[in-house]
C-alpha cells in the first residue's frame, strides 16, 4: 500500500522549486511618495467599512485628494490600508495592515502607483505623442465635426487622414488637451493619464503599425519589427 498521513504532508512541503535563489518581493508599496512644493495631498473622512485582516480588496476606505496647479484628482483607497504623512520630507509613505495577504501586497504597488501617476498629473501632467508613418497621412484638429456631435460644451475633434475614403474625426475627451506641432505628429496632454492613453490607443486602432511596410500611427516611442515580404 501506498504511504498516506501526515508523513506524505510534510513531505510534499518539503518539496522545493528548482530556483535556489530567496523569493524577493516588490518594494514599490513601500517607497514614499515626494510632494512638489505646489501639490496639496488630503486624506478625507473614511467611508464606513469593517476594518480588519478579513476585509475584501474591493472595500474602499479613506478618500485621497490630490491638487495641483493643473487641477484637483480624487482617489479611494482600501480600507486596510493607511498613510503616513512626513512634514519635513514632503512625504506620504503607504502601508498595510497585513503583510502575508497575496491581496493586501498585490494592491499596495497598485495604489502607490496610481497616487504617483496623480501627483505627476496634476503638477506637470502627461503625455502622449502619436506619429503617423504612410503616405499622406495626417492629423488635424478641428472646432467641429461633420460626423460627430460634441459631448460637452467646447469640445474639439481630432481629424485622422490614414488612408481611408473619408477622415476619421474623434471627439476629444474632457481634460485632454490635443495639438499637431507637425501634420505627421498628434500630442495628448491631460492630468490624467489612464484618460490620455486610453485616447491614444482609440486613435492607434484606427491604423495599427503593420510588419511589411512599417506603416501605421505609433504611441510614444512604440517600434515594430519589419517582417519580409511574402514571395509567392
Amino acid at each position: 500500500m501506498f504511504a498516506s498521513g501526515p508523513s506524505v504532508s510534510a513531505a510534499r512541503q518539503c518539496i522545493r522549486s528548482f530556483s535556489t535563489t530567496r523569493l524577493c518581493r516588490s518594494k514599490v508599496g513601500g517607497a514614499p511618495l515626494s510632494l512638489p512644493p505646489e501639490v496639496k495631498f488630503n486624506i478625507l473622512a473614511p467611508t464606513a467599512v469593517n476594518a480588519g485582516k478579513g476585509v475584501s480588496k474591493d472595500e474602499l476606505g479613506r478618500t485621497v485628494e490630490i491638487t495641483g496647479p493643473l487641477g484637483t484628482m480624487k482617489m479611494n483607497i482600501p480600507a486596510y490600508m493607511s498613510i503616513s504623512e512626513n512634514s519635513e520630507n514632503r512625504t506620504q509613505t503607504l502601508s498595510i495592515l497585513d503583510a502575508n495577504d497575496r491581496k493586501q501586497r498585490e494592491m499596495w504597488g497598485t495604489v502607490r502607483a496610481y497616487l504617483a501617476n496623480h501627483i505627476l498629473g496634476v503638477s506637470e501632467g502627461h503625455a502622449a505623442i502619436l506619429r503617423l508613418v504612410g503616405v499622406g497621412y495626417r492629423a488635424t484638429v478641428e472646432k467641429s465635426a461633420v460626423t460627430k456631435s460634441p459631448e460637452y460644451e467646447g469640445q474639439q475633434f481630432v481629424s485622422l487622414k490614414v488612408g481611408y475614403s473619408h477622415p476619421i474625426e474623434l471627439g476629444i475627451p474632457k481634460g485632454v488637451k490635443a495639438s499637431t506641432p507637425q501634420p505627421t505628429r498628434l500630442l495628448l496632454e491631460g492630468p490624467e493619464k489612464e484618460v490620455v492613453m486610453q485616447f491614444a490607443a482609440e486613435i492607434r486602432e484606427w491604423r495599427r503599425p503593420e510588419p511589411y511596410k512599417g506603416k501605421g500611427i505609433f504611441v510614444n516611442g512604440e517600434t515594430i519589427k519589419l517582417k519580409a515580404k511574402k514571395i509567392k
